[in-house]
């Protein structure tokens, strides 16, 4: 049995089961059991009152207590009333040393040896991990009549064509290495406990070690490595493809794949493979986590929440069509394709030296393009990575794959190299289109997807260019027919600026909305635009307007000077801009520079857009001054949905201060709604209406037909923020005013819950910034949940030098205009922001730095 005292396990759960096996002998396997030793081994599938068993099953080299923290779970008295049954395999864990060799058909006949012994009749969820996985699916077929669900983690059942086998399996295989490094010493059981991320406390891993302490209780270690068929020659292959091509057969079963994708053993192949043999499953993506899933992320938490969506189905959104709206769909090429013989200008690019191109130049290019991407093996339904700077390149790319049924996914280079790898990886693109560097770079990090090539250098690298590809487009002139509008069409990342960025998957329909969407904002199809702004790159082309792409690094917002504004502008007759707040306050900053013809150019502009993270009045104010003719307006939206609410500079003046930003009422079609925060900071279940709760603070939800789809490969994510139907829940939080304006006041994962109850960032940080000598300042709260102290970290006017706590006088000022019991005021000489966007802010690295400074650490290293 195992020992009295392991981290985590409880000793009642410990029990051994006795039985003949398929060769008839007798053996005895240890089990972890919620039902307790005092069960027996009754008739259905638990004692009387579960719903059913989750039968746990481990991989190699753990055993059982892999599955604690499940257990523990299913333990508590509010869990839902299912049994977990952990079995340690014959040879491992703390189950009999028979000192035979067990291949993998006779694993997954113990198996069927214990659940028979334990009288299970179902209903049962299997649970695997590692070889564990292919144990389970083994199971599983054959007690179909018993399943009721299939639970995932890392694992697999087949190695994927052109993927080479784990390299510590490949490793741990080589002539001589086998025993010396599974049986004879520890080596191959300590390099899998070192896989988990964070890493494993002394104590859990001693928990892991303690059934292998001598030779003789390691020899199944070996013996499952050596076990691994990677060759149709070796003897458990049979048993594997029966498996592997089984999985058909539960197609109608729920499916759930938990994932961790820092796994050095199954990667991104062997996911892609299961999800072709198992296309029900729901899939959740853990970043950050690995091999050890278990002991990475919350498993149990997702295991219980799956459960609850059994027995308790909830419409999905995800694919079920949309009602037919009373306009007919439009597709997102429509103002292009009505265009085609139109010959003035659509796309104006000033990087460069510039580049002119008209309607039909643009949309024969998207054509041919289209043809070529379809001759050459992009199919309907393929994603197609684009990293091609915005301009006319990518322009025709985007419309190109859009108008062929191909999936585009977008994730900029704002994210970061580490954020970009992460993002593509996740989206795992069949196919990849990018610039010489881009290409160099996925070569590096080996990106998914067949590459092709844009821009100049791309031909040298040996991939087929977009020019190569409108050539052959141009030869093979028919295009198949366009996908249908609830299709998917696009996996749009998030900024990454509160946690890892997340793929919002869009329809064709969806994105239909959003252009339509975006031009009730005022933009008219026979305006010229300024798109200082990516999303309005790609954008203006769908709305009809001639656009101007200003000679500036659209990733990098704050490259744009007001000259460059001022020359797009000249090029198009631009009535309307549309800036990223980073790049307006380096357009009010460089306005200095204009000459009288960049001037007049500018003051002939009508509508001023400015997104993607909240805009100060003062800021709109004096990018006014600069465009005198102008009416500044700020949409509030997000990458799932885009744009939420729209307000002009006049409605922010006429509203006055409250409690954080205003940023007006909704656009038509999108209805918002406030889901009450409680003392503990966590919003209520159900929205509040729009047109009864007002002033209440809480998670902002919003209803439109341009919402996202779903999250892509976060499953978790996104029942939890569709778990209203029909409503995104946006993380932010605010309110509603009496006047039906919405003013947001920061991020959900940013609330403060201290002693004296909820306070929320933005408002505190607007009075902190209306002192002469700050810049900008951050709230953040450090200390557990409940009992956070509020700290403010700012910059200051001049900047210090060094980051650290503020002098006695400003923080006097700090608390007295925020009227708080502010614990500490640190300053720095900068405040950290999101790497896309340059402007908002870091709370979540600030809050970290905070507390870590207040607990006497050095101020360095923010």
């Amino acid at each position: 049995m195992v020992p009295a005292e392991l981290p985590g396990l409880d000793p009642a759960w410990s029990r051994l089961v006795t039985a003949v096996d398929s060769e008839g002998v007798e053996r005895t396997w240890h089990v972890l059991d919620t039902a307790g030793t005092d069960t027996g081994a009754p008739d259905t599938a638990g004692p009387s009152g579960y719903a059913g068993t989750l039968l746990c099953v481990h991989g190699n080299p753990t055993w059982a207590y892999l599955w604690r923290h499940l257990l523990a779970r299913f333990s508590q008295p509010d869990a839902p009333p299912w049994r977990v049954v952990a079995v340690d395999h014959l040879d491992m864990g703390f189950s009999e040393r028979t000192g035979t060799v067990r291949p993998l058909a006779q694993r997954i006949a113990d198996l069927g040896t214990v659940t028979d012994a334990l009288g299970l009749t179902g209903p049962v969820v299997t649970v695997g991990h590692d070889w564990g996985g292919v144990i389970s699916l083994g199971w599983a077929l054959r007690h179909a009549d018993q399943l009721r669900g299939v639970v995932l983690t890392n694992t697999a059942v087949h190695q994927p064509a052109g993927s080479p086998a784990p390299t510590l399996i490949r490793l741990a295989r080589l002539p001589g290495i086998l025993p010396a490094a599974t049986v004879s010493t520890q080596a191959f059981l300590r390099a899998t406990l070192a896989l988990a991320n964070p890493p494993l406390p002394e104590s859990v891993r001693n928990g892991y070690l303690a059934p292998y302490r001598t030779p003789r209780r390691r020899a199944a270690i070996g013996g499952f490595v050596e076990d691994i068929p990677l060759t149709p020659e070796h003897p458990s292959w049979s048993a594997l493809t029966e498996v592997a091509q089984g999985l058909d057969r539960l197609a109608e079963i729920p499916a759930l794949l938990l994932w961790g994708p820092r796994d050095p053993v199954f990667g991104a192949a062997h996911l892609r493979d299961l999800r072709g043999r198992l296309p029900q499953a729901k899939l959740h993506r853990f970043e950050g986590a690995g091999h050890l899933l278990a002991e990475d992320a919350d498993v149990a938490g997702a295991v219980v929440r799956w459960l609850a969506d059994l027995d308790r189905p909830t419409p999905n959104p995800v694919r079920s069509p949309s009602p037919e709206p009373a306009v007919p769909w439009r597709p997102l090429w429509a103002a292009l394709a009505e265009r085609a013989e139109d010959r003035s200008v659509a796309l104006v690019e000033l990087a460069q030296g510039g580049r002119q191109v008209s309607w039909a130049l643009l949309w024969r290019r998207i054509r041919e393009i289209a043809a070529g991407l379809s001759a050459s093996g992009v199919r309907r339904g393929d994603r197609v990575a684009l990293l091609v700077p915005p301009g006319a390149d990518l322009t025709a790319a985007v419309y190109a794959c859009l108008r062929i049924g191909a999936v585009i996914v977008v994730a900029d280079p704002g994210l970061g190299l580490a954020g970009m790898n992460r993002a593509l990886r996740a989206a795992d693109p069949a196919h990849l289109l990018a610039v010489g560097r881009g290409l160099a770079v996925a070569r590096a990090l080996r990106w998914p997807g067949r590459r092709f090539g844009a821009g100049a250098g791309a031909a040298m690298l040996g991939v087929t260019t977009l020019g190569r590809l409108a050539r052959i487009g141009a030869g093979s002139p028919e295009l198949p027919p366009a996908p249908g509008p609830d299709d998917d069409a696009a996996v749009l990342f998030t900024s990454g600026s509160t946690g890892p960025a997340k793929g919002a998957v869009y329809t064709h329909r969806q994105l239909a909305a959003m252009r339509d969407a975006l031009s009730a904002l005022g933009l008219d199809p026979k305006a010229g635009i300024v798109a200082a702004f990516a999303p309005f790159a790609l954008f203006g082309p769908a709305l009809g307007a001639t656009s101007a792409i200003p000679d500036m690094k659209l990733t990098a917002p704050r490259t744009l000077t007001a000259a460059a504004l001022a020359e797009a502008a000249v090029a198009v007759d631009a009535s309307a801009v549309f800036a990223a707040p980073a790049a307006l306050r380096n357009v009010v900053e460089t306005g200095n520079a204009l000459d009288d013809r960049q001037r007049a150019a500018l003051a002939n502009v009508e509508l001023l857009l400015s997104a993607g993270a909240p805009v100060p009045a003062v800021l709109l104010a004096q990018a006014q001054a600069l465009m005198p003719g102008a009416q500044p307006h700020t949409p509030y939206g997000m990458t799932e949905v885009l744009p939420v609410t729209d307000v002009t500079l006049d409605e922010i003046v006429k509203a006055g201060r409250g409690d954080g930003v205003c940023v007006g009422r909704p656009v038509p079609g999108v209805e918002v709604a406030i889901a009450a925060l409680d003392p503990t900071g966590t919003p209520a279940e159900q929205p509040g209406s729009a047109a009864g709760v007002t002033g209440v603070t809480g998670e902002i939800m919003v209803r439109a037909g341009h919402v996202k789809d779903r999250y892509d490969a976060l499953w978790l994510t996104e029942r939890t923020s569709s778990r209203n139907p029909g409503w995104h829940r946006t993380g932010d939080v605010g309110y509603l005013d009496p006047d039906g304006r919405l003013w947001v006041q920061g991020r959900l994962a940013h609330v403060l819950t201290t002693p004296d109850g909820v306070l929320t960032p933005v408002g505190i940080e607007q009075d902190v910034e209306s002192l002469p000598q700050i810049g900008r300042a951050a709230a953040v709260g450090v200390g557990p949940r409940g009992v956070m102290q509020l700290v403010v970290v700012a910059e200051t006017r001049p900047p210090v030098r060094r980051a650290g706590p503020a002098e006695p006088k400003l923080a006097d000022a700090v608390r007295a205009v925020t009227g708080l019991p502010v614990a500490a005021v640190l300053v720095v000489p900068t405040l950290p922001t999101d790497i896309r966007h340059n402007s908002k802010i870091d709370r979540s690295r600030l809050g970290r730095w905070a507390e870590r400074v207040l607990g006497g650490g050095r101020p360095g290293g923010l």
